[in-house]
């Protein structure tokens, strides 16, 4: 029996619920970053139609139960998804966690809608995230850019947990 991080296999297999839903500050350090942005800035959640694309165990399904703890309408959605432009369209809050470059074009998002980029990709020796600046620019109240975004809040959360019991 494998004791990695000492626990067995099967022990292993279910994150608690609770992390999941930063109420614990053991929450993954990106959602927990998304979330920082998000209420620095006083974008509301409550009622809101969030479009979450993307729904990896580190970043995609912990940030959705965080914004449904949150009172968020969310849908999830893959980088797969069909219709995903009409999915995203309908948004009034758009964040991508897929890992995939510019994945998220300016015929995809509602004027006015708020982008939290998530993925961070080299292309051609420069970061781009999976929804393209120039549609960020374009259409977003508010966005956060790539690099310079969630990267550097999520460091932030890293360094939060680490110094929390000095």
């Amino acid at each position: 029996v494998s004791m990695a991080c000492g626990l067995r296999a099967h022990e292993r297999r279910a994150t608690p619920p609770i992390i999941y839903l930063g109420i614990t500050p053991w929450a993954p350090c990106t959602p927990r970053a998304c979330m920082a942005i998000l209420d620095y800035y006083g974008i509301p959640l409550v009622g809101q139609n969030v479009v979450m694309v993307g729904y990896g165990e580190v970043v995609g399904r912990p940030l959705t139960l965080m914004l449904m703890g949150r009172y968020a309408t969310v849908t999830v959605c893959r980088s797969r998804t069909k219709n995903l432009p009409a999915i995203t369209r309908q948004a009034d809050v758009i964040l991508s966690a897929v890992g995939k470059p510019n994945l998220i074009t300016e015929d995809m998002i509602r004027e006015g809608a708020v982008v939290v980029d998530v993925g961070i990709n080299s292309v051609d020796g420069k970061l781009v995230g999976d929804v393209s600046e120039a549609a960020k620019i374009a259409k977003a109240s508010a966005y956060t850019p790539v690099p310079g975004g969630v990267g550097v809040v999520s460091n932030l959360m890293v360094m939060k947990t680490l110094t929390r019991r000095l």
